[in-house]
């Protein structure tokens, strides 16, 4: 799959797509329902399959002090997005040029100059122009003008509320990680490099291996039953995970410590994928040590009993 801004040299070869449009931050079921309507009208006019979304997402621009927000990495979007057959991701680097767009000359210079779009698929509460001022509709009576096709995808709920981004948030920032999972569509994947820390797990029997989210959105602190991937391959692994500051043995940044079972080397430097099946436990402060690993091979007990009857991811 072509991922690159849609600005670069080589889009000629991939103009003319059905293109979904959005954000797609998680790629939920209402993102991928978007997708697929992009799917159908690609077969119906003999067009590849395309995604544009916007980097960096509009809210950091507007919102550059804002907490992390991203469900996804880019890199697990691309993953996400091969496996769903897209041929090419278009990267629109929303910066001030593209902030300023009205959303006329949005669908006139973006959609229609630059990608050629034969169709385009957008949800039904989808907002664009400088203001927001342009919505699905509008979109629909441009596309009319400018020559491709517009299609309106209708909400997508899950327990009558609407499958929403921000929902998937709420339910990770609470440590609700199976509904998220459950809103997603699969479990909730984070990837990240694997960074030297105080090396004292290995010192209580829990070798962890210590990853920053950067702008992915921090759980609920505390402990999780969890798989993990090294990014070369194929395998997830069973294991055990917290996120938090290790009130215990020090406060410091809020950081996430992977322990994978049956499993020997060295991860430094390593990207590794991880997958949040349950919420365990919350994050709490020990009188210490001693007490603090009692609890810890209670928790690895615990999330090999969880795991043991659930899937792993597939990608």
């Amino acid at each position: 799959m072509l991922t690159q801004f849609a600005s670069e040299p080589g889009l000629a070869s991939v103009r003319g797509a059905s293109v979904a449009l959005g954000n797609f931050d998680g790629l939920h079921a209402g993102h991928r329902a978007v997708i697929e309507h992009a799917r159908a009208a690609a077969m119906r006019l003999g067009a590849p399959l395309g995604v544009a979304t916007f980097e960096p997402p509009p809210r950091r621009y507007f919102q550059p002090a804002a907490p992390p927000f991203r469900l996804m990495t880019p890199r697990r979007r691309e993953l996400a997005l091969a496996a769903l057959d897209v041929v090419s991701c278009y990267l629109l680097r929303f910066d001030a040029e593209m902030a300023a767009m009205t959303d006329r000359q949005f669908a006139a210079r973006v959609l229609r100059d630059l990608l050629g779009a034969r169709a385009v698929s957008v949800g039904f509460d989808f907002r664009f122009g400088m203001g927001r001022t342009g919505d699905a509709e509008g979109l629909q009576r441009l596309g009319d003008e400018f020559g491709f096709e517009t299609i309106i995808v209708q909400k997508v709920a899950s327990d009558g509320e609407k499958v929403s981004s921000t929902r998937i948030r709420e339910q990770i920032e609470s440590g609700d990680v199976a509904a998220a999972a459950t809103s997603l569509g699969g479990w909730w994947i984070v990837d990240a490099l694997v960074e030297h820390g105080e090396k004292r797990g290995r010192t209580l029997g829990f070798p962890t291996a210590n990853m920053q989210l950067g702008e992915i959105v921090h759980p609920a602190h505390g402990v999780y039953a969890i798989w993990a991937r090294l990014d070369d391959e194929a395998e997830w692994r069973a294991g055990v995970a917290s996120f938090g500051r290790t009130p215990t043995t020090g406060l410091r940044d809020a950081l996430l410590e992977v322990v994978l079972f049956d499993f020997e080397g060295d991860l430094y430097g390593r990207r590794v994928h991880t997958a949040f099946a349950s919420f365990l436990r919350p994050e709490i402060r020990f009188e210490g040590l001693a007490a603090l690993v009692e609890q810890m091979n209670k928790d690895a007990a615990a999330a090999r009993a969880v795991l043991s009857g659930l899937r792993p991811p597939s990608l």
